[in-house]
């Protein structure tokens, strides 16, 4: 059965893969927003920035944010004049690190459906006299209300399942960086298969459970082939 250490590790999780997806949803619903509709040619650039985590190895992207946040990075030398100190090995790098690292997740179903949508309800809303922000909050956020929860449920589900970036940037700290997946790891490798099957089992009821409720929020996406 679960062991103290587990539910620790349970409640980290869900607390970082919490605050990540409130972040994420207020970063990257401009970003998605700005992407969705300029016509500027950094277009490109920025979408392969936002997509680059998509592809690059977790390690890697966690050995860059590592000398990003270090002593000698600018964000490290930024955070100790700030008289924060250090981000590695803390729950707030973690967090940072695990924003970047699932961005992607958020930003391309929103970007998606703010294209879906297109740019007559807003110009039928600035004909009313709408201003933009009612137009955002009247029209464009209920009709791309379903990317907007799958990008909520993407983002959540895509941190609870991180590994490789959230132990380069918190290593192993009982309570305050061990999330799941580093105890599942720490399970096998002290050969406690038992409890390493208990949390396994776990994180496969629970990407089920996100897959279903993502197949729910897009009843055509099977038929779109998505």
């Amino acid at each position: 059965m679960l062991q103290t250490q587990d539910w620790s590790a349970i409640w980290l999780t869900l607390k970082l893969a919490t605050t990540v997806t409130a972040l994420l949803l207020l970063l990257g619903t401009p970003l998605a927003w700005w992407l969705a509709n300029t016509r500027s040619r950094l277009r490109g650039a920025a979408s392969a920035l936002v997509s680059m985590p998509l592809v690059l190895p977790p390690t890697v992207l966690g050995f860059y944010l590592l000398l990003l946040m270090g002593p000698n990075g600018p964000l490290g030398q930024l955070t100790q004049s700030l008289g924060l100190g250090l981000l590695p090995f803390t729950f707030g790098g973690l967090v940072l690190a695990s924003t970047f690292y699932s961005l992607p997740f958020v930003v391309q179903p929103i970007q998606n459906a703010i294209e879906a949508i297109g740019a007559r309800p807003r110009e039928v809303a600035a004909t009313l006299r709408a201003s933009p922000w009612d137009s955002f909050w009247s029209v464009i956020l209920p009709l791309a209300r379903p990317g907007f929860l799958t990008a909520a449920v993407l983002g959540f589900a895509h941190t609870v399942g991180e590994f490789g970036v959230v132990l380069m940037i918190g290593g192993n700290i009982p309570g305050q960086t061990r999330v799941v997946s580093v105890q599942i790891f720490d399970h096998v490798e002290a050969l406690e298969y038992a409890q390493a099957h208990w949390l396994s089992a776990g994180m496969v009821a629970f990407s089920f459970l996100v897959l279903l409720l993502l197949y729910s929020l897009n009843p055509d996406s099977r038929r779109r082939g998505v």
